[in-house]
């Protein structure tokens, strides 16, 4: 399944527009916390695909017939460009489980690149569900690296993967490698450049949010 939110007018488009342009994104705040509502928005749209039990919440003046959550899904989010967006889903899940995955891709002379994991802490994820998220989907290719570590050490109930920006061609991969995968996405662009960047995109998202690194 595939949802991509600014397909209808809403809020979300605002949010994203106001991360792509060139002169709000000079406002760091302001980029982490767009970045922060968007993670809101999007674990509300998941929340209404997960299960809920029937219960009588007792008030003060009586008793209210109400829907409650079955379980908290844990949250995972590839630092450090994810940090705020994973914040805006814990908002919402506020009693959810997290878990932490850095990775990184090594660009050859060649002007190839490899992805490599270099760390992940997580709880015990067999029979959770499961959201995965981070902001841009580029290529794929560290997402894929990532979500089949997952797979192979643990046996997920249900996995979403959650992301601001996509391209087509990361869209494609991912649903090759990770079909299980339901895919929640703010926009997406056409293009990739040679050295995958999203275009127009938004830039480094982690260098918007946090710093330059070297």
């Amino acid at each position: 399944m595939i949802t991509i939110l600014t397909k209808e007018n809403s809020i979300v488009n605002h949010f994203v527009a106001e991360l792509r342009d060139v002169n709000i994104q000079k406002d760091r705040l302001r980029f982490r916390r767009n970045l922060e509502r968007l993670g809101e928005i999007t674990a509300y749209e998941i929340s209404k695909t997960l299960s809920y039990d029937a219960l009588d919440v007792e008030t003060p003046l009586g008793i209210a017939p109400s829907q409650v959550l079955v379980e908290q899904p844990i949250l995972l989010t590839i630092i450090r460009a994810g940090l705020p967006y994973h914040q805006g889903m814990l908002n919402i899940f506020d009693q959810a489980d997290s878990g932490f995955i850095a990775a990184y891709r090594h660009t050859k002379k060649s002007g190839e690149f490899e992805v490599h994991k270099k760390y992940a802490s997580t709880p015990n994820l067999d029979d959770k569900i499961v959201i995965l998220s981070d902001p841009m989907l580029a290529t794929g290719k560290s997402l894929v690296l990532v979500c089949k570590d997952l797979l192979s050490n643990y046996s997920i109930k249900e996995l979403h993967i959650a992301v601001v920006i996509a391209s087509e061609e990361g869209i494609q991969h991912v649903q090759a490698f990770v079909p299980q995968a339901n895919l929640w996405i703010g926009a997406v662009d056409n293009e990739l450049t040679s050295k995958a960047y999203i275009v127009p995109g938004l830039g480094d998202a982690g260098d918007l949010a946090f710093g330059n690194k070297e």
